[in-house]
């Protein structure tokens, strides 16, 4: 984004729009309370003397919880400001965060720990935020920018996470969850002032808002290309572990070296987002992402097809569908709040729940298929369709902005 196309932005001053590294910090804290402490997860299990998939509940529940949140958080700060829900989002999550300390039960833990999801007001209102700030092919090349910076969470967090842990114990995951909560906490009451206009309707007014658009074709194209384009890594999460560990053998340090792959191919097409969005357009940036994700899943196929597949190739194509998604969905993701820019934090958060909670079946789904004698095949098709059905769903959207070229409406 070019600077002069920026808003008037004084640091540690909220009377003006918050600084990118700010909205950067506090939509990466959501990414990374979801895996830092994930390599702790057998000592956990010793502590609380449960077994191992009580604990890992701890991811699913914070997903489940995460999407149904998104539904409800875009509407409630488009009535109160995207301010004073960011706060009361990290302030939650601190609290919830000490609950999780001094948790000496599994259950009690698994309840804090669904408490914690609540820290996704960051992530999805510093999408609604940036909107505000800027007009839409702006605001992709920003949001690029941000998401370019949390993708390097999930690269480092299980990194850090392991060290802390067998440093200073599993708890010490969250005591450093709780501090840089803290941090941010002070960083967003003194930087990010209120940018958005509050909606005159009552809260029940504005759910009622949902339906405008539910009827938007557009807002469904982009949401439904965002989430077929995301769906490709989510099922990639749900099967990679099986595939690398049976089907290629590996063992669990070589997996974890293999597996940040796609966080390379998503920070190089944030990048490219950041960098040529506003040059480019939305849609057809969306396009070659939709384009770029499918191509990398095909050649893996072929290459698997004509027996030259191998743990390097496997993981080596999935580069091209991180890649596609961080063309696609910083710019998705804006198209989707223009639709009906006066409804930016409702069409944030819906958008975000189609997208989580897509994946997170698509996910399942992976790893249901997934049989030491199926290979890699399932969790490949359907990476393979879920990318063709992301660019059915931009060209809609390309079709549909022709067909109201000229109209008033859209």
């Amino acid at each position: 984004m070019r600077m002069q196309d920026a808003p008037i932005v004084r640091f540690l001053d909220r009377t003006t729009p918050p600084h990118v590294s700010t909205l950067i910090l506090i939509a990466g804290l959501s990414a990374l309370a979801m895996n830092i402490f994930l390599p702790s997860l057998p000592e956990m299990t010793t502590y609380f003397d449960t077994e191992y998939r009580l604990l890992q509940l701890s991811v699913a529940i914070y997903l489940a919880v995460n999407a149904v949140l998104q539904i409800l958080i875009g509407p409630i700060s488009d009535k109160l400001g995207r301010r004073p829900v960011i706060l009361g989002g990290i302030a939650i999550f601190c609290m919830a965060t000490i609950g999780c300390i001094l948790a000496r039960d599994a259950y009690v833990f698994l309840t804090f720990r669904m408490l914690q999801a609540v820290i996704v007001t960051a992530m999805v209102l510093s999408r609604a935020v940036v909107r505000d700030m800027v007009p839409q092919e702006q605001a992709a090349s920003m949001i690029g920018y941000v998401t370019m910076g949390v993708a390097v969470v999930p690269m480092i967090g299980p990194a850090i996470g392991g060290l802390l842990g067998e440093l200073f114990g599993w708890q010490s995951n969250f005591w450093a969850l709780l501090a840089i909560g803290a941090a941010l906490f002070w960083l967003t009451w003194r930087d990010l002032g209120e940018t958005a206009v509050k909606s005159t309707l009552t809260l029940a007014q504005q759910f009622r808002e949902y339906p405008e658009l539910l009827r938007a074709p557009r807002f469904w194209g982009y949401a439904l290309a965002s989430g077929f384009a995301s769906g490709a890594f989510f099922a990639y999460l749900g099967g990679a572990p099986f595939v690398g560990s049976v089907v290629f053998s590996l063992s669990p340090s070589m997996l974890g070296l293999y597996f940040g792959a796609p966080a390379i191919g998503y920070f190089a097409g944030n990048y490219l987002s950041g960098r040529y969005s506003t040059r480019v357009g939305v849609n057809r940036m969306v396009y070659w992402g939709t384009l770029i994700n499918a191509v990398g899943v095909a050649l893996n196929l072929i290459v698997m097809a004509t027996g030259y597949g191998s743990a390097e190739t496997f993981f080596g194509f999935i580069i091209f569908v991180g890649l596609g998604n961080g063309m696609s969905i910083p710019n998705a993701t804006a198209g989707m709040l223009s639709v009906r820019a006066h409804l930016a934090g409702t069409a944030s958060g819906l958008g975000g729940a189609i997208m989580i909670g897509g994946g997170a079946a698509l996910s399942a789904l992976a790893g249901a298929l997934l049989k030491p004698e199926t290979g890699v095949w399932p969790l490949l098709w359907i990476m393979f369709g879920t990318s063709i059905l992301a660019i059915i769903c931009i060209r809609f959207v390309m079709w549909r902005e022709r067909q109201l070229a000229g109209m008033d409406l859209s």
